[in-house]
């Protein structure tokens, strides 16, 4: 490794800082070479320009560092990231502790200025205060940061009616790898970067010309996060289009600009209980005719693991194949009745059973059916652990009986536990396998349930990837998901905005040559070692959700306190 970069802000070599950081909210354990902590916008330009091997300060006398070979970076925000695109062997770079944190809120215009680090919490906070949000809410809202949302084109349970953060994100500001800083607005020109004139020059027409074949590949699905968005380019001609989504794999996203909506007044929720899986698809759609801005699915398998728990009395848990959740919003009461209404008679005639909250208790009750299953999964024992690789697999809602069952069968017969969520209104699927990970040969298991289920959803005209991104786990279902032609156009935008590799390498795009997309598990015989106490607190962290705590702070304390 080169000489240490003349940051101000930390950069560390040891291993107990080196392993706080070796793992996310995936499936994935990789100790980094080193932990880089820069202070501001400055301090990652000099990382950057570090990293290339370019000359740079080293002392205040002015002597120069030799030219050296690239560090990959690994860009990071709160860790919470479920694709693995937050680890890696490189130098992991953390975003959150920059010193400039930006929350500008104009509320005449509805929109919001962010720096990255600042967290979709805080932005709600604000935005409430105002009678504002950002609808897409992610289910990590509390810690998840705008640069990780807007880097993945995150999405939530409301992307059924909001659609996910391409729609609301208006402009950002990025430093690519050449150590220059772009700033991009929708509908202009974002300045005279050398990158952008290669782009420009060498890039686009190529993009252009294969439109037809981009139409064509791209999955038919409400929803997509894998692979660059040739498709939201092609239509908006806004290079920011490229950047969302990217998972900082084409520069380090540095500010945001959101656009806002009001509240709307009046919200109410319908519980439909379906008895078949045959008539899911039909349910749905008939549901989703009605406007809701909430559709989501709890499987049988979920229900069976919140019925063996000890969940609360106020949790009735149905003896349904599958219950929807549904939510209306609407800015007057009349027209939640109507909406709500409507509903239920959409329910009724697609032969599932709809049952209406009256009360604001009876309506808590039913969204503390779709939450009870998270502590019961965080108790598990140490032998059984949420196993997500195939966890963000979206279909066609056509097709949404199907996925389920090939999830299901999949699972069988393998003898893998396996729990199903999602969001039914997009065609979406949580699946967490639970696997004993003393029995033998259970990563084979999941290895070849992985390759099934990603042939199954791919065959299915879906994306293995709704919103959580391609990370490191999906980079090698490029090729298949697009096709040889569309993959290597990927690969031209990652060699024009980040020319030798630097930024994320083995993201969206697979590392060459290609490691398994198990390899380097956090759970198993196989896990990298590192201090006892450390695991203990990472695996703290993925339990109870803490990921806005400071993994610098896990290295440092000399006997780490669980929160």
């Amino acid at each position: 490794m080169p000489p240490v970069p003349p940051l101000r802000g930390s950069f560390r070599t040891d291993l107990r800082a080196r392993a706080a950081y070796s793992e996310g909210a995936g499936v994935y354990r990789v100790v980094p070479a080193a932990v880089a902590l820069p202070a501001d916008e400055a301090d990652l330009v000099t990382l950057l320009k570090w990293a290339v091997g370019a000359a740079g300060e080293q002392s205040a006398v002015g002597s120069r560092h030799a030219v050296v070979s690239p560090q990959p970076l690994v860009l990071r925000g709160a860790g919470s990231a479920m694709g693995g695109g937050n680890v890696g062997d490189g130098i992991v770079v953390d975003l959150t502790a920059m010193a400039e944190r930006t929350l500008t809120l104009n509320a005449v215009a509805r929109t919001v200025v962010t720096s990255a680090g600042v967290t979709l919490g805080e932005i709600e906070q604000a935005a409430a205060a105002v009678g504002l949000r950002l609808p897409p809410d992610p289910a990590s809202a509390r810690w998840a940061t705008a640069g990780g949302a807007f880097s993945t084109n995150a999405a939530g349970p409301r992307t059924l009616r909001y659609g996910s953060m391409r729609r609301w994100a208006t402009g950002a500001t990025v430093i690519i790898a050449e150590g220059e800083i772009l700033t991009m607005r929708r509908g202009d020109r974002p300045g005279k970067a050398r990158a952008v004139t290669r782009f420009e020059s060498d890039v686009a027409p190529v993009i252009r010309a294969e439109a037809s074949r981009i139409r064509d590949r791209f999955p038919r699905t409400r929803k997509n996060s894998s692979g660059y968005a040739l498709d939201a380019w092609l239509e908006s001609g806004d290079l920011l289009d490229l950047f969302i989504g990217a998972e900082g794999t084409l520069g380090i996203v540095t500010e945001v600009t959101w656009r806002l909506d009001p509240i709307p007044a009046f919200r109410s929720a319908l519980q439909v209980e379906i008895a078949s899986l045959d008539r899911i698809a039909e349910t749905i759609l008939a549901l989703t005719a009605t406007g809701p801005s909430v559709c989501e699915l709890l499987d049988r398998s979920f229900l069976d693991v919140v019925r063996s728990g000890t969940a609360g009395p106020k949790v009735v848990v149905p003896d349904a194949e599958a219950v929807l959740l549904i939510e209306y919003e609407e800015e007057t009461a009349g027209a939640l009745e109507a909406a709500v209404a409507r509903g239920a008679s959409a329910a009724l005639a697609a032969g599932a059973r709809a049952v209406r909250p009256r009360t604001a208790e009876a309506e808590a009750a039913i969204w503390a059916l779709r939450h009870a299953a998270s502590p019961i999964l965080a108790r598990l024992p140490e032998t059984q652990r949420s196993v997500q690789v195939v966890e963000d697999g979206c279909v066609p809602v056509r097709c949404l009986a199907e996925y389920l069952h090939l999830l299901r069968d999949a699972a069988a017969a393998r003898d893998l536990p396996i729990v199903l969520f999602g969001h039914a209104g997009d065609g979406h699927v949580h699946a967490n396998l639970l696997p004993d990970t003393t029995r033998a040969g259970w990563t084979d298991a999941v290895a070849s349930l992985l390759e099934e289920v990603s042939a199954g959803v791919i065959a299915l005209g879906g994306t293995p990837a709704g919103e959580h991104g391609d990370g490191r786990l999906r980079a090698g279902l490029m090729e298949r998901l697009y096709g040889p032609e569309i993959t290597g156009l990927f690969r031209q935008v990652k060699e024009c905005f980040d020319p030798l590799g630097i930024l994320n390498p083995g993201v969206i795009l697979p590392a060459v040559p290609e490691a398994s997309p198990l390899a380097h598990l956090k759970v198993g015989a196989g896990a990298a070692p590192i201090p006892d106490d450390i695991a203990l607190a990472l695996r703290t962290i993925e339990r109870e959700g803490g990921y806005a705590r400071s993994r610098l702070s896990l290295a440092d304390d000399s006997l780490t306190t669980h929160d």
